[in-house]
């Protein structure tokens, strides 16, 4: 049965017939699974049988989950996850969803643009390359532009449309409907480096990360200042864990080498990447992660307070007017 809003026309009617995505990560499957409960056909592509049978197991448990939580469940039948790229054929839309590398994604983009129809939108995931320069050497290029969703994608409420110079305004039309169909709220913004989004993000992140190093607070202790005290929904931290630090480390030096050194990451990032711990995906991050949610902090003693330079006299309680 395909899901429906309460009231209206059905999210699908809105919706390519078939929508495929280039790549079942974390990133990916999330995508996929958006598309599915909207009452779309998905195709995911993967490199080979063993990461396509983990991409089909991550993308029917999340469904399972919305299921649980009162979704009405799509019929099984909307997905395929194959490692056959020529299941492109007959997409409304494609959406690259591998990881952040330039030649990487240039590749499976232009591969992808060679087996979709004409007038099918091709789009990216990414959350900071450039949007022209992944474009180069594609034929239709008015028809390319960057749909960055965000981790988790299912939780995430907003996608961000990121316009190359050569993208044309049906391009952005269509998205901006697709993304309204999947009850999310789409911004547009020209292509930059790190978009708006992830400029943002990642330079909060990486100071959240520079405090742990200079033992300035734990990471429980930093979290709990933003989410409290400016009402962010997650911590800076615990949102690095979920995206992964080493996709947050490859953010971070292309936008240092785009923008300047604000971007450059602190050596405990790189340090922690290089030991393996790469946050929710690998167990353990800035958090230890044993059952898919954040348990305990990776640095849990709280810095002393500092001790007074010699020769400072006790403090005294002020004296107070009558």
């Amino acid at each position: 049965m395909t899901p429906t809003p309460a009231t209206g026309t059905p999210a699908s009617a809105s919706l390519p017939a078939r929508i495929a995505v280039i790549g079942g990560g974390r990133m990916g499957s999330g995508i996929a699974h958006a598309f599915v409960m909207a009452g779309a056909d998905v195709a995911v592509i993967e490199r080979d049988a063993s990461a396509a049978a983990e991409a089909r197991d991550r993308i029917l448990e999340a469904v399972e989950g919305s299921v649980r939580r009162g979704a009405v469940a799509p019929d099984p039948a909307r997905l395929l996850v194959t490692v056959t790229w020529e299941a492109l054929a007959g997409a409304g839309l494609a959406v690259e969803a591998v990881p952040e590398v330039l030649d990487f994604k240039r590749r499976a983009l232009r591969r992808a643009e060679d087996l979709l129809p004409v007038d099918a939108v091709l789009a990216t995931n990414t959350s900071s390359l450039s949007i022209d320069a992944l474009a180069a050497g594609l034929r239709r290029p008015d028809a390319f532009l960057g749909l960055h969703f965000f981790n988790p994608v299912p939780a995430s409420a907003l996608v961000e449309i990121v316009l190359g110079k050569a993208t044309a305004p049906s391009t952005v039309r269509s998205a901006e409907r697709w993304i309204a169909a999947l009850g999310k709220t789409a911004i547009a913004v020209r292509n930059s480096p790190g978009f708006a989004s992830s400029r943002l993000g990642v330079l909060l992140g990486l100071e959240a990360i520079r405090m742990v190093e200079e033992g300035v607070a734990t990471a429980e202790d930093i979290d709990t200042a933003m989410t409290l005290g400016y009402k962010h929904p997650v911590g800076p931290l615990r949102l690095t864990d979920l995206v992964g630090l080493d996709v947050r480390l490859d953010i971070a030096e292309y936008l240092a080498r785009e923008l300047g050194p604000r971007f450059q990451p602190p050596a405990l990032l790189r340090h922690m990447v290089a030991e393996g711990m790469l946050g929710r995906k690998s167990g353990q991050g800035f958090f230890s992660w044993g059952d898919g949610t954040a348990d305990v902090p990776l640095l849990t003693d709280r810095p002393a307070p500092p001790e007074p330079p010699a020769g400072t006299p006790p403090a005294t309680e002020p004296e107070r007017p009558e």
